[in-house]
């Protein structure tokens, strides 16, 4: 049996009063934080941070902080600072930033600034039943300070916003995002929210500028060598392959650690990645993605929506045919790169004008049995002509004579495998970041480990991040095929140098920009892994019609 601590419960019924000036901002950033449980740390939130640490110092008078909450109002909080002038208690509320100016230039507190300190003054009334009449606002860069009247009129607002608060705590829908985009230029969850793109959706003529980064620039460490062990020292990874020095690296700087073969890691360096939002993924010696460390965070009201959308078979349908088109249309412009500047095959003609042709009955699917059958049909096709794109100065050990898997048995498809794997592994990443569900998808069924819906997110990238890495590697002789792979019998796999080497050019394909053919901005496919997924939710949140657009141009 469960004790439950009465504060504890006290709390869960309280609002914070940051939230509310979260909810004056902007109602979308209140649901997010307080809700989805979403939060992101930029750098205008820890130069707070540092302001607050700093001003008991370069202030002569004691200041005194104090945390209240009133169960009777519904709110809790921590004041900056709390002084006693003339007989009168008065909170005070420290902004980096400018005040707003009102028509006659006079300096004038913004509305969620407003909305906060009167919640820290009506909270300190309710809390220590004394008159409060005033909270203050300093505005460090202008140097002035704005007096804030709490009256009636006060009061009502913080009870009003507190009830708007406690409604849409019980929403399980987003609200829609704010017509002031000005707001979400400066907003730390812009990235998660993606508001331009929200905005795309709804007007196909705006344009859209970049919230979201450009990169992710973390390391991606890839243990390769057996009997390595991975652990934590301090807040750094540590290292230790067999009969080498130790490597430690800071934390901050990995955003995933990938296990191969038959590496370790500790418990505590497991607990100190998911803390630190470090991706642990697990391939087998022989290839194969065997699967991530998943330490999803925050509330399931996102994975709701995921469930009561993908459990609509039309909902899936719709989404499959677009999944089947970019795909299709992906391994098609590949075939056509192909034929640039060199003398055509009559196959490749052949493949690429089928592949036309049955690209356009992919819209009329009626149901998901009948895509599988267009996008087998366009897999024979696009695999039946990708041999043609080999050049014919590369070793005949080289060449590839059509798809095969489990085990491969040729170099070219011993690659691709590979490839894959590690594909499987990035997406299963960016699905685990965004927080959805990855068991449940619109398009595979769940006949294996793999789960559903990081195979339906995988069929997007093969092309751009494997085919073509490995097409390029194999055209320009940078195989070599006796010491990068291993032939056992019929089966052919990549030996630890080949794996070596495809994990570098892999990673530094993952590096090179795309510019994303709806939302017009550049973006290294490191980063498009985790906004296609952002944009897949949107299908299902009132603001799709992006997804499955990374077309080859």
């Amino acid at each position: 049996m469960q004790t439950l601590d009465r504060s504890e419960l006290t709390k869960a019924e309280t609002i914070r009063v940051s939230a509310l000036h979260a909810l004056a901002y902007c109602p979308r950033l209140f649901y997010l934080e307080e809700v989805e449980e979403l939060y992101t740390q930029d750098a205008a939130v820890f130069a707070g941070r540092r302001l607050h640490t700093e001003l008991e110092k370069q202030e002569d008078e004691e200041w005194e902080e104090l945390f209240l909450e009133s169960g009777e109002l519904g709110l809790r909080g921590r004041l900056d600072a709390l002084r006693t002038r003339d007989g009168q208690t008065i909170p005070y509320e420290h902004k980096r930033g400018r005040c707003y100016r009102d028509e006659n230039n006079q300096p004038q507190a913004w509305e969620s600034d407003r909305l906060q300190i009167l919640a820290y003054a009506y909270l300190l009334e309710s809390a220590h039943e004394i008159t409060v009449k005033e909270g203050r606002i300093r505005y460090h860069t202008d140097n002035v300070v704005v007096h804030v009247p709490l009256d009636d009129a006060g009061r009502a607002t913080v009870r009003e916003a507190i009830q708007q608060a406690r409604n849409l705590r019980k929403s399980t829908y987003r609200p829609p995002v704010i017509d002031n985009e000005r707001l979400c230029a400066r907003c730390s969850l812009a990235p998660v929210c993606l508001p331009e793109e929200a905005r795309l959706a709804h007007n196909k003529e705006w344009q859209p500028i970049r919230l979201f980064p450009e990169d992710d620039e973390r390391q991606v460490i890839h243990v390769l060598e057996p009997g390595t062990s991975v652990g934590r020292t301090g807040e750094q990874i540590k290292i230790t392959r067999r009969n080498q020095p130790v490597e430690t690296i800071p934390a901050h700087q990995v955003g995933q650690l990938v296990l191969h073969s038959f590496s370790q890691i500790s418990t505590q360096a497991l607990h100190f990645c998911a803390v630190q939002e470090i991706g642990v993924h697990f391939i087998s010696g022989g290839g194969r993605y065997l699967g991530s460390f998943d330490s999803r965070q925050g509330s399931i009201q996102r994975r709701i929506r995921q469930y009561a959308a993908l459990s609509n078979s039309e909902t899936c349908l719709e989404l499959a045919r677009k999944l089947v088109i970019c795909r299709g249309q992906g391994q098609r412009k590949f075939l056509m790169r192909g034929t640039r500047g060199k003398s055509k095959t009559d196959k490749l003609d052949k493949a690429i004008a089928q592949m036309k042709s049955v690209l356009k009955q992919v819209p009329q699917a009626k149901s998901l049995e009948s895509l599988l059958g267009f996008e087998g049909n366009l897999a024979a096709l696009y695999f039946g002509a990708l041999p043609d794109l080999i050049s014919k100065e590369v070793a005949t050990q080289l060449h590839f004579a059509g798809r095969n898997r489990r085990p491969p048995l040729d170099r070219f498809n011993a690659m691709l495998s590979f490839g894959y794997a590690l594909l499987l592994k990035d997406v299963m990443n960016a699905i685990l970041t965004v927080g959805l569900e990855p068991a449940l998808g619109f398009y595979h069924q769940p006949r294996s480990q793999a789960a559903p819906l990081a195979l339906d997110l995988l069929e997007i990238f093969r092309v751009p991040l494997v085919d073509m890495t490995v097409m390029a590697s194999v055209n320009r002789g940078q195989w070599d095929v006796k010491a990068d792979f291993e032939v056992r019998g019929k089966q052919v796999w990549l030996s630890e140098l080949g794996r070596r080497k495809f994990v570098e050019l892999y990673e530094s394909r993952k590096q090179e920009t795309w510019k994303h053919p709806v939302t017009g901005y550049s973006l290294t496919y490191r980063r498009l892994f985790e906004l296609e997924v952002r944009l897949l939710e949107k299908e299902w949140s009132g603001e799709g019609g992006l997804f499955g657009q990374l077309i080859l141009r």
